[in-house]
């Protein structure tokens, strides 16, 4: 019982991070930059380190983590 508590609380907690991430994401749709060729500067190929990069990161991370918590508090075991 102690344990569903705890998991449920760690599922809201990621619910709510993994909505204010993909929030703070930029769209993929570039605009008019693409068309004038910025989407090839530095910010466009160095894109996984910077903070946009992480961004992308975490998302997987907590998308990852918000199904694996769905599936085992969908189980009913405890």
């Amino acid at each position: 019982m102690v344990l569903r508590i705890i998991l449920t609380v760690l599922f809201i907690i990621i619910c709510i991070a993994l909505t204010l991430i993909v929030l703070l994401q930029e769209g993929k749709s570039a605009g008019l930059g693409a068309v004038a060729g910025a989407a090839e500067s530095y910010w466009g190929k160095n894109k996984g380190r910077s903070m946009e990069g992480n961004l992308v990161k975490i998302t997987k991370a907590l998308a990852i983590l918000f199904l694996v918590l769905a599936i085992v508090l969908n189980l009913n075991v405890f």
